[in-house]
């Protein structure tokens, strides 16, 4: 088993501590994990994404070149990494974006920032609803293993709103389970 993540979207959104927390759930869980980040020069609001390779045996290499699930929170980093999906990858965008036809049958569009605005007011608890979501793919690594990564990594005091964010996320993706574009 292999499974290589790209989060994605824009500086700010948090997609960099939810790859350090789905990769910190899969070593808890006893598999390999390897975490890589990078942003635009603009910081917030530039281009942001997180990689993670999920394995239970030894990862080579740390870069992905053909991700197996593709999360975008913006249009913008759908455009530009849609092409490297692998066919028979699965795409989680949130609702807000437009999916052009692609040849990949595997497309969830979730309403994933107005959970968070839901959850927290706010659409900074994004990340942590798009993690439930994608913990629900990854059925490999452990649930609460994660949930132990959310509440040592995220602000002191907003343990219990990160938790609820996320747990909207798992909720969000059984009640669309069914909803393919």
């Amino acid at each position: 088993m292999k499974i290589e993540v790209r989060l994605s979207g824009s500086g700010g959104q948090g997609l960099i501590l939810a790859g350090i927390i789905l990769a910190e759930g899969a070593i808890s869980s006893k598999l390999n994990a390897v975490q890589t980040q990078s942003y635009g020069p603009e910081a917030r609001g530039g281009a942001s994404k997180a990689e993670v390779i999920i394995s239970d045996s030894a990862i080579n290499f740390p870069k992905i070149s053909k991700p197996n699930i593709l999360l975008s929170l913006t249009q913008k980093s759908l455009n530009e990494y849609l092409k490297d999906i692998d066919k028979s990858g699965i795409i989680i965008a949130d609702s807000s974006i437009g999916v052009e036809c692609t040849e990949n049958s595997n497309i969830y569009k979730l309403p994933i920032i107005d959970a968070s605005k839901e959850v927290m007011g706010s659409k900074v608890g994004a990340n942590m609803v798009a993690l439930g979501v994608i913990s629900q793919i990854i059925e490999d690594v452990d649930i609460e293993n994660i949930k132990k990564s959310i509440i040592k990594r995220v602000p002191k005091g907003t343990e219990e709103l990160n938790i609820a964010a996320f747990e909207k996320g798992i909720e969000l993706f059984s009640k669309n389970i069914d909803v393919n574009y």
